[in-house]
């Protein structure tokens, strides 16, 4: 499906309408299916969002039926600054109503291979269509300079059949061991918004963005829902490189 893209001036409009986008999925999917299955994303792009969702609503929501995950995860305590789940914590879960049976994070403190089946297993719980794992109803997702997206990197396989696999890999000169989950599980999502702003982005999301399919070298082009919509939140500056097509 081909993806929307919306284009805004900056991180601070950009992250209004991911809440916006949060708000009715969550609606929708609670009026349909009683829960709201949505994967979060880390780094510094989703905290205003966070910010958002926790001081507007706080009270609004109904965080009971809400269910949270993350995409990726670094393999640290929960409690460590480079945590995905102490992010959100912080910032979004302490601050609303959500049941901690509800927070599924990834056991970061454990090795790579077994946080990975372990979060397999959490998945496994979830599933529904005869898929193994859950259909999210929302997924954001982040992109790097390089176009890895969760923690699929430049040069990793492209044809995973796993929906969750331990990651031992450099980015920006600093080694991790994360767990991520797989496109097979992204691909399957009932909608996925990936957020991008800074002009560091800006030749990257044009490739990304482009006819060119080259998902060995930019995985996030790997990311396709097949029943689902594919959205790209990106600001002024991370669009800068766009062709004028795409911005119609």
């Amino acid at each position: 499906m081909k993806p929307e893209l919306r284009i805004f001036k900056d991180v601070e409009s950009l992250s209004r309408e991911a809440a916006d986008i949060f708000i009715e999925q969550a609606v929708m999917s609670i009026t349909e299916r009683d829960r709201f299955l949505v994967a979060l994303n880390g780094g510094g792009t989703p905290n205003r969002l966070f910010q958002m969702l926790a001081m507007e609503h706080r009270e609004k929501m109904n965080w009971s039926k809400v269910h949270v995950f993350w995409g990726d995860e670094r393999c640290v305590p929960p409690e460590d600054a480079g945590s995905n789940y102490h992010q959100a914590k912080e910032v979004l879960l302490d601050q609303v109503f959500i049941p901690d049976e509800n927070v599924h994070r990834v056991r970061g403190e454990l090795d790579p291979a077994s946080a990975a089946q372990d979060y397999a297993q959490v998945l496994k719980s979830f599933a529904e269509d005869n898929l193994g794992f859950p259909r999210f109803d929302l997924v954001y997702l982040g992109m790097g300079e390089d176009g890895h997206t969760a923690s699929l990197f430049p040069g990793s396989t492209v044809h995973k059949i796993g929906t969750v696999i331990p990651v031992t890999a450099n980015y920006q000169d600093r080694p991790a061991h994360r767990v991520t989950l797989t496109q097979v599980v992204f691909n399957e999502a009932r909608m996925v918004v990936f957020m991008a702003a800074g002009e560091k982005k800006a030749t990257t999301l044009a490739e990304v963005l482009s006819g060119r399919y080259n998902p060995d070298l930019y995985p996030a082009q790997r990311i396709n829902p097949k029943n689902g919509r594919l959205i790209w939140l990106v600001d002024e500056d991370a669009a800068g490189r766009l062709p004028r097509e795409l911005k119609r």
